[in-house]
């Protein structure tokens, strides 16, 4: 008897195709990428993927929202959860982040946006928006706590949080572009531990950053 084809529940195809629309944009980049390679990547037919998105433009929304924005659902928790002094988050959240940069697709992304935002500025609009938008003010609020409850002197919130990400930024890029190339292999997670010491005791205020 021949073998039916499994049917695949209608909920799961969204995910099938962001799932194959990741692999295809790291694979081909956003100009490069064609509805089809997408379609015939997740088994489906392109009309298919017209029943979830709109455009190629809509898609790639919708991998950012789940490769990295949906991350900071999870900062925003942290940060929600947290009693007492904040000092000691801010390690935990660059180890965090060194994660998803060491073991998601998250940095492919970011360079993606880099890459293709200037020919493609909707994309780098959106995340603007949906990331950077997002992301920036958590940890500002998290410095500026930080100052209001003593335990760091009072700095730019602003400027001290595009000092910290610099740091995310570079492990991100250099994984993506220099360690493909023949760089040496980054540690990121150790990249992020040095930073947040770094940090912590340029913010210190008259007393010992924690270890």
């Amino acid at each position: 008897m021949k073998p039916t084809k499994q049917r695949r529940a209608p909920a799961e195809r969204p995910q099938e195709i962001l799932d194959a629309a990741l692999a295809q944009f790291v694979e081909t980049g956003f100009a490069g990428t064609r509805l089809d390679d997408v379609a015939k990547r997740a088994g489906l037919s392109k009309a298919a993927i017209y029943l979830y998105f709109d455009d190629k433009v809509s898609l790639f929304q919708g991998v950012i929202r789940q490769a990295i924005a949906a991350n900071l659902t999870t900062v925003e928790t942290m940060l929600a959860h947290h009693r007492g002094p904040v000092a000691g988050l801010l390690p935990q959240i660059l180890e965090f982040m060194a994660g998803r940069i060491e073991d998601t697709p998250m940095p492919s992304i970011a360079k993606l946006v880099i890459a293709e935002s200037r020919a493609f500025p909707e994309i780098g609009r959106f995340y603007l928006k949906e990331v950077i938008g997002r992301g920036l003010p958590l940890l500002e609020g998290l410095i500026a706590r930080g100052i209001e409850q003593g335990e760091f002197r009072k700095v730019d919130p602003a400027m001290t949080v595009r000092s910290i990400m610099g740091a995310m930024l570079l492990g991100g890029l250099w994984r993506t572009v220099f360690e493909p190339i023949g760089a040496e292999k980054l540690d990121v997670r150790a990249l992020a531990r040095h930073h947040a010491d770094l940090i912590l005791h340029g913010l210190q205020s008259g007393q010992e950053a924690p270890s």
